[in-house]
């Protein structure tokens, strides 16, 4: 008879199983697994550049294809080419997740890496309004991978880690979103910044946003390359992994004097159920919607800062230059990352992912209230201010999606996560979707309304984005948001 104390039966791990050799790995080794979080860090750096880095240069592109009306008529168009993206997105996303869960998240890795280099680089060669929207559709239909990299994430560490990964996870893609407008506003029409360098006649010329996609796809390339090597974690074979894992050590512990039904109901309760219907999972379901609201928030911000920092102060704008822009989103990002690595896995340990997440929205509130009286700044003050706003506003942003993250994929089993993340993505693309096209509309509004009595100007589009954000806030408590089902 086995000695009490000492374990009796031990995990099962299947040869040729790449997903048991990785949960073999992930029990032997004990610190973090930097190399697997770098290429999570890379593959979500490709995924996020090529969503935002037009924002910035997206006004005067539009105004190059002489497709609006006037002036204030632009946001209308650069809503629809920002949208795009997300259509696309939104008609494939649970598809991607169901191929990841069913052949592998390294596959559905690839091809979104791959997609990125073709159909961006497309973007950049657009000469027409029709091009540009078909480009960036295009792009978003084929880039599923977010949804399999944020289960991935989870799998190529241990559990005391998994914070930590999907803080890696929103900081890459906060960071990318962030650094892309930098890029597009660094690099976007060359030839007026650097006609000592670029010729109005050279390639770069002749294609004024055509450099920062370049880049950008270049960068999409290297990642490519190097995915060849990242390991596979989705196992291959017919048992459910958590359930047998969690029957060995049920076993284990009756057999060291504990009560063999007791150690199983207990399982029962902290397990998620693996053969429910997700769209019946409350848990996921109510985090996905909450995620998609805030998800709306954040991509009608991210299209109406940029049009806001480059609109003119006539009509309540900065007049900043798309270079301005990049240097903004620039700063904003390095506070990001160094928040995002530093001090977000101790606050999340501290407070729990739905408090911070509530938290950080709650302070969203004020924050945007005070960018229609920035625009009254100039000069230094302005240029401090903005920067700290800008910062700070991101860092919340983050903040929340983080959070929400964690709570998706504790709601389900290993081998649901890339299908219960594919329909998390799809949900958050339509969202996304509105966001850039309610966004622009909006900001083209509020553009002809600036002698309005109420919330003339800027003071409504910013309002709108409150009231979204305060919708967001108020998801977050029970009933709605619940983190088990009752």
């Amino acid at each position: 008879m086995a000695e009490i104390g000492k374990p009796l039966l031990k995990k099962v791990y299947y040869e040729n199983c790449p997903g048991c050799k990785q949960d073999q790995i992930n029990e032997e080794r004990r610190g973090i697994p930097f190399k697997d979080f770098l290429f999570i860090w890379i593959v979500i750096l490709c995924a996020a550049l090529p969503i935002s880095s037009l924002f910035p240069f997206l006004y005067f592109m539009i105004r190059d294809f002489h497709i609006a009306k006037n002036v204030q008529d632009i946001g209308y168009y650069a809503g629809y080419v920002g949208s795009a993206y997300m259509v696309g997105r939104a008609l494939t996303s649970v598809f991607w997740g169901v191929v990841a869960d069913r052949y592998g998240r390294k596959p559905v890795i690839i091809i979104g890496t791959v997609s990125a280099v073709v159909f961006n680089t497309l973007f950049g060669l657009s000469t027409s309004f029709w091009m540009a929207i078909s480009t960036r559709f295009l792009l978003g239909f084929c880039n599923g991978l977010l949804g399999p990299i944020k289960a991935y994430a989870i799998e190529v560490c241990r559990e005391e880690y998994h914070s930590l990964a999907l803080s890696l996870v929103s900081t890459s893609w906060g960071i990318g979103l962030i650094i892309g407008p930098a890029v597009g506003g660094f690099l976007a029409q060359p030839a007026e910044k650097f006609p000592s360098i670029v010729s109005k006649n050279s390639l770069f010329g002749r294609f004024p946003y055509f450099l920062p996609c370049l880049c950008i796809s270049l960068f999409a390339l290297v990642v490519s390359i190097a995915c060849y090597w990242i390991p596979e974690t989705l196992h291959n074979h017919k048992d459910k992994v958590q359930g047998r894992h969690s029957s060995f050590d049920s076993l284990e512990a009756s057999l060291n004097g504990c009560d063999l039904k007791a150690s199983i109901e207990e399982t029962k309760v902290k397990e998620p159920t693996s053969n429910g219907n997700l769209f019946m999972n409350w848990p996921l379901m109510s985090s996905i919607i909450v995620y998609c609201v805030f998800s709306l928030h954040d991509m009608a911000y991210t299209e109406i800062f940029s049009l806001w920092a480059v609109s003119d102060k006539q009509f309540g704008g900065l007049s900043f230059s798309s270079q301005e822009v990049g240097v903004v989103l620039a700063i904003s990002g390095f506070c990001l990352m160094t928040f995002q690595l530093c001090l977000y896995p101790r606050v999340e340990k501290l407070f729990g992912p739905i408090m911070v997440s509530r938290i950080a929205a709650i302070f969203s509130i004020p924050l945007l209230s005070s960018y229609p009286f920035i625009a009254l700044l100039s000069g230094l003050s302005l240029t401090v201010v903005i920067n700290i706003a800008s910062a700070l506003k991101n860092v919340l942003s983050v903040t929340i999606i983080t959070g929400l993250f964690l709570l998706q994929n504790n709601a389900v089993p290993q081998h649901q996560r890339g299908a219960a993340n594919g329909i998390s993505m799809t949900g958050m693309s339509l969202f996304k979707a509105m966001g850039p096209a309610g966004g622009g509309a909006l900001f083209a509004w509020s553009q002809k309304r600036q002698t309005a009595s109420f919330l003339p100007g800027d003071q409504m589009v910013f309002f709108m984005l409150n009231v979204i954000e305060f919708i967001g806030i108020i998801l977050t408590f029970k009933p709605f948001l619940t983190t088990h089902n009752t």
